[in-house]
């Protein structure tokens, strides 16, 4: 073999020896530059989350009622007033373990914060006819009948029961008085007995 058949040989030997070199440090600053690239897009998904987890942490306090709980609206009438002492305020215990929370209203006098799971409405109370308190959803989403011995949820647009056999410690203990003390039927009058009785 040459002199010349060996050096050039040798050039093509260190040529492919270099381009191998080269291309292994492009591959490896190549995945190190996708690697960086990927830590440094993780904190800004991670700040994008936490964005997002404080806008709805904006829309709720910490009892988790919605911000519509100091938004003022209406202000309550005299009858809304009288129907507000009516309601009750604190737990009910439901049908298959779900539970419903009222409280005061802090910005609007005359109105509650109703609580079903994650669900928060700002009602209004109203005395129907018949006795019952209904707590009207401000925005006719829901609508609460509440009642001596029960109280039950409705979704106003679809009329469907959403919660039902709602007790607060009053009303279970008004039904425990009325099992004790059960009202007296028309048939049990004295003007009754009298009708009924042999001339």
């Amino acid at each position: 073999m040459s002199l010349q058949n060996k050096r050039t040989r040798r050039i093509r030997t260190a040529a492919i020896t270099v381009g191998i070199l080269l291309g292994m440090t492009a591959g490896a600053f190549s995945s190190q530059a996708r690697a960086a690239t990927e830590t440094a897009s993780q904190p800004a998904a991670a700040k994008a989350k936490v964005k997002a987890k404080a806008k709805a942490k904006a829309k709720t306090t910490k009892k988790g009622l919605v911000a519509e709980k100091f938004v003022p609206l209406p202000e309550a009438s005299p009858e809304q007033l009288d129907a507000a002492k009516r309601v009750l305020i604190g737990r009910y215990e439901c049908e298959f373990g779900k539970k419903l929370l009222i409280d005061a209203n802090d910005t609007n006098r005359g109105y509650f914060n109703l609580r079903q799971g994650k669900d928060v409405w700002v009602v209004k109370p109203v005395v129907s006819s018949t006795g019952a308190v209904r707590l009207e959803d401000s925005k006719d989403t829901v609508l609460l009948i509440q009642i001596l011995t029960k109280s039950m949820l409705l979704n106003v647009k679809t009329g469907r029961r959403l919660v039902d056999g709602c007790v607060h410690e009053v009303q279970r203990a008004a039904e425990e008085e009325l099992r004790k003390n059960p009202p007296k039927s028309v048939f049990d009058t004295p003007a009754a007995d009298a009708a009924s009785s042999p001339k």
